[in-house]
């Protein structure tokens, strides 16, 4: 057995809270429905060793795998709440984060992004989806849990390496930050000024990077979903661990908080191969100066 296949207890009380919240259960409600106390559960979700039996039933009401709940291969995630609750986790003690998250990584986003955030997620939620106000109040949740995230990165600044796609530059700059295709109550001017002000961001983190991040304009076709790996020097019992998040989900233009299934894996395989298109990426991307020239003069120049 590696270390990459042991199974750690605090990381079974993260997922088990990921999912719980990802189903937007309480501790009250999920002890109500699964005959556990509350008291247990608490202790379970703040890393002490569960019972079995317990942890079966959990896993029953929620709707996920025991091997799911356990962390024993990959980890599913219909939920957007979820996964991003799951990030949120992972990111807590994490020294290297590498992410294509288009159009660029939510923790280098500026404080005006979350503004317009929660307006382009709910624009996302066609009107006539029976699962509407539930995805409205996941929204809510979500926006709480990025807000987090960006807090937490900010106190600790762990190194980041993030691919920004040229070609997704574009398109927010020509539509605005918006959810949908012209939603009704958004006011076009303000959203394609919000839009700007972030490649601007870009532009300017390109040429002036804070300490221990790294960026890189793509100019070639990049990957379909999105992914973020995540690696730390130290873990549980004092081993590092690497795990890689896919996600179906965007948080940019035309937002997806609705439908898909996000996967996480600490398989060193996985790890791997994100590691080497990663590097793949990054050699072939525009980078400093001279994808800062480039975001000035090819995009944010160009007419609109």
């Amino acid at each position: 057995m590696t270390t990459d296949s042991l199974i750690s207890i605090e990381d079974i009380g993260r997922r088990l809270k990921a999912f719980r919240i990802g189903q937007g259960l309480t501790p009250d409600d999920l002890a109500r429905q699964t005959g556990i106390s509350r008291a247990a559960l608490y202790r379970y979700e703040a890393g002490h060793p569960p019972k079995i039996e317990s942890l079966a039933r959990i896993a029953d009401r929620l709707g996920v795998s025991l091997a799911n709940l356990l962390g024993v291969g990959v980890e599913y995630f219909s939920s957007v709440v979820g996964f991003f609750e799951r990030m949120r986790q992972l990111e807590e003690d994490v020294d290297q984060i590498r992410v294509l998250f288009g159009p660029v990584s939510y923790l280098l986003t500026t404080d005006g992004y979350d503004e317009v955030l929660p307006h382009m997620l709910a624009e996302s939620v066609p009107p006539d989806v029976p699962d509407r106000a539930r995805s409205l109040r996941d929204i809510d949740t979500l926006t709480g849990i990025l807000l987090a995230r960006k807090e937490r990165y900010r106190q600790r600044r762990p190194a980041i390496l993030s691919l920004v796609s040229a070609a997704e530059l574009e398109q927010i700059l020509r539509l605005g930050l918006v959810g949908t295709h012209s939603p009704p109550d958004a006011n076009p001017v303000e959203r394609r000024a919000a839009a700007r002000a972030e490649v601007c961001n870009i532009a300017r983190l390109l040429r002036e990077p804070p300490i221990g991040v790294q960026l890189g304009v793509v100019i070639d076709s990049s990957p379909g979903a999105s992914f973020q790996i995540f690696r730390s020097a130290s873990g549980s019992g004092g081993i590092g661990r690497t795990h890689v998040a896919v996600s179906p989900f965007r948080l940019g233009v035309y937002s997806n908080v609705r439908l898909g299934v996000a996967t996480i894996t600490a398989s060193p395989e996985a790890a791997g191969l994100y590691d080497d298109m990663t590097d793949a990426l990054w050699a072939r991307s525009l980078k400093g100066d001279r994808a800062a020239d480039f975001v000035e003069r090819e995009i944010l120049t160009s007419p609109q």
